[in-house]
């Protein structure tokens, strides 16, 4: 018997994209499934052409071949197109592997996660891991520079040294919970349009966690965990920079029933400086000098992150000049040398002026000649420019 065309199985374009023909599929085996489809006789045969058209078509290996030679390229036949019966599962490596993932996002949500949500929910419940904690941590730039330790204090649950964590007194033990005879789960069955469905749940007597603890340990109640702070030694390495991470694992709190503990993220803030700022690795500064320094030029101290250094200023430094400080930076986090340090240079003009400091700079704008000059605007530097 000729096989079918599979792009007109599922009903679309041989250019159609792989999203437009899993929507095609998902769509057409919602309708043609035989266990909601039950009163038309040909809706099996219908689900089998489809996932066999499906299981080529949103393979992109298969797709590939399938274009290229056709059926022939499956000599075999094209794979599982085997209907499906209940819920168990159907379709190729193309297809979905179960009933739950046709009905995804179709309003049949809340009946499958009976079936997966559950169950994880429970295991979960069984052994938690602990919680992750995040704790804030404010330096200054100096301690930025060169690294420091700090000791920090931080509320956690923690294992129950009495119990060792199982939430039982000392001597006594946890006891396998006799109504899901330690499985955590209790099972119950109905039956809906769909046919019939097996819903599973968390145990009411013991929480899902299998065991029940009769003589519960008096330090932690039977929860196995008690709140404590704890003192930690932080080691801020030097070339931290504002809002940069550290996690320590481990450090969290405490998991449920043995499970792993959480870890701890440091968050650390550096405090704005009163001379620098920091871009990246490299500092900034700015300085102001006299006119006379910076006409005849001289030799100033200048601040830096780790004490002072000299800076050499030529004659006829213009204000705002920007010298550079090579090395004079922060340290690279991950040990690649040192930013620079920038130094910006103001020149201050005096506001008054003694009788002789007038006359002097009279002889020199008479000597000078200096006239005062307009920088071309805008447009006639892009008339230039063209």
């Amino acid at each position: 018997m000729t096989k079918k065309d599979y792009y007109k199985t599922l009903g679309v374009d041989k250019n159609a994209s792989a999203e437009e023909i899993k929507r095609a599929y998902r769509k057409l085996a919602r309708k043609y499934h035989p266990d909601v489809n039950q009163d038309d006789k040909g809706a099996e045969a219908k689900f089998k052409e489809l996932n066999a058209a499906f299981e080529v078509l949103g393979n992109q290996q298969k797709k590939a071949q399938y274009d290229q030679f056709g059926h022939a390229a499956f000599q075999q036949g094209a794979g599982g197109g085997g209907g499906s019966q209940g819920f168990r599962g159907f379709g190729g490596g193309g297809g979905f592997s179960s009933f739950e993932d046709i009905f995804s996002g179709s309003g049949f949500d809340d009946i499958f996660s009976a079936f997966s949500g559950m169950r994880g929910e429970e295991t979960r419940r069984r052994s938690a891991p602990g919680a992750d904690l995040r704790y804030d941590i404010t330096i200054t730039l100096e301690e930025a520079y060169t690294g420091i330790t700090k000791k920090i204090q931080v509320p956690r649950f923690e294992k129950c040294s009495a119990c060792k964590g199982t939430g039982a007194k000392s001597g006594t033990a946890k006891k396998t919970c006799d109504k899901c005879n330690g499985s955590g789960q209790v099972r119950q069955i109905r039956r809906s349009f769909l046919g019939q469905i097996v819903t599973v749940g968390m145990c009411d007597k013991c929480g899902g966690r299998g065991t029940v603890i009769e003589t519960p340990c008096p330090e932690c109640s039977g929860n196995g965990r008690v709140k404590k702070t704890r003192t930690i030694d932080i080691d801020i390495p030097a070339g931290v920079d504002n809002d940069s991470h550290l996690r320590i694992a481990g450090e969290g709190e405490a998991g449920m029933n043995g499970a792993p503990s959480g870890d701890l993220y440091i968050v650390i803030h550096v405090k704005p400086h009163d001379i620098f700022e920091r871009y990246e690795n490299d500092l900034y500064c700015k300085t102001t000098i006299g006119i006379a320094q910076a006409i005849l030029g001289n030799e100033i101290e200048i601040p830096t992150i780790k004490g002072k250094a000299k800076l050499k200023i030529p004659a006829g430094t213009q204000s705002h000049t920007v010298f550079k400080l090579r090395g004079q930076g922060m340290p690279d986090v991950h040990g690649r040398g040192k930013g620079n340090q920038f130094v910006k240079v103001v020149v201050e003009i005096p506001k008054t002026l003694t009788k002789k400091q007038r006359q002097l700079m009279e002889e020199y704008a008479g000597e000078s000649q200096q006239k005062a000059t307009v920088g071309k605007g805008f447009f006639d530097k892009m008339k230039e420019y063209f």
